[in-house]
């Protein structure tokens, strides 16, 4: 009614075709605003700052499971009425898989050890890696990543503007790398059985100088290495299409290494008990301190 009453003549015009009294409408003018609007409004504003440093990919699920993190108590519903009202929504993703280099089907490769059961007891029993491609306005780049499957952390990543076996290998040096004061005994490497750089001699060498075994899907769909397609999907829509279009690899870069950073240390994930994945981590490890002098 505020918005319109200069150009409608006042108030009392709107209150007859309303058939509201204006006196009603000055005695809500004058009401102080209610509890529930002001905890409303105070509730907004942390909403809003959690769902914009995310992204702006959190739905309310996600939001209420920050705020409740962060000690600020909220039921579920209420934060979807309030993303509702000011519509914040959180990312959908879809798409279909790009087709890329494919592994020779008579070409000899390892055995599929994982038989799509994507869980895992501790770190590095399990790694799963898999690559996308990303359009830039340069060309065509291509994006490598490594997952340890017990806490969905990103281990390893690489970005190039080619497919050679170098780039997922240089994914698999840093994952390495990474874990380098950790045993890599029991591990198992999983991958597509479609792509020949997994199977290439280079890699799989660098696999058992590792002590990994490599495991390579034994029926050539997506629910193959569906952990692996799950992350990439998240990367296109958390940050490619998102924040696209790319000029430049270099620009790319750079905003996947800030991803892969929020995404292993902020980005809360129901399979880690709604933790990020380095807390959960960091969790096990603490617990199984914890048991070995509760031995003692």
């Amino acid at each position: 009614m505020d918005q319109h009453k200069e150009d409608l003549g006042g108030v009392e015009p709107i209150c007859d075709v309303l058939q509201v009294a204006p006196s009603s409408y000055y005695a809500a003018k004058k009401r102080p605003p209610s509890a529930r609007s002001l905890r409303d409004a105070e509730l907004l504003v942390e909403i809003e700052r959690v769902w914009k440093e995310n992204y702006e990919v959190y739905g309310a699920r996600k939001v209420w499971r920050v705020l409740n993190r962060e000690g600020i108590p909220v039921a579920r519903c209420t934060v979807e009425r309030l993303m509702r009202t000011v519509g914040l929504t959180g990312a959908l993703r879809g798409g279909a898989r790009p087709r890329t280099t494919r592994a020779d089907p008579a070409a000899p490769r390892p055995a599929d050890l994982v038989d799509r059961q994507f869980t895992a007891d501790r770190p590095n029993a399990l790694w799963v890696a898999d690559f996308t491609y990303v359009p830039t306005w340069a060309g065509m780049v291509y994006v490598a990543f490594v997952i340890d499957v017990y806490s969905r952390k990103i281990v390893g990543w690489r970005l190039d503007t080619t497919m050679r076996t170098d780039l997922p290998l240089d994914a698999l040096e840093m994952a390495i790398w990474g874990r380098k004061d950790q045993p890599l005994n029991g591990l198992v490497h999983h991958s597509d059985r479609e792509f020949g750089q997994y199977t290439s001699i280079r890699y799989t060498d660098r696999l058992v100088e590792a002590r990994a075994t490599p495991s390579v899907g034994s029926v050539g769909d997506s629910y193959d290495n569906a952990l692996a397609e799950s992350v990439n999907g998240l990367y296109k829509t958390e940050l490619v299409h998102r924040k696209g279009p790319w000029r430049t690899a270099d620009d790319l870069e750079l905003a996947t290494f800030e991803w892969v950073d929020w995404y292993n240390n902020r980005r809360i994930h129901s399979g880690c008990g709604n933790m990020p994945p380095a807390e959960f981590e960091s969790l096990f490890y603490l617990q199984s301190e914890a048991d070995i002098v509760a031995e003692v």
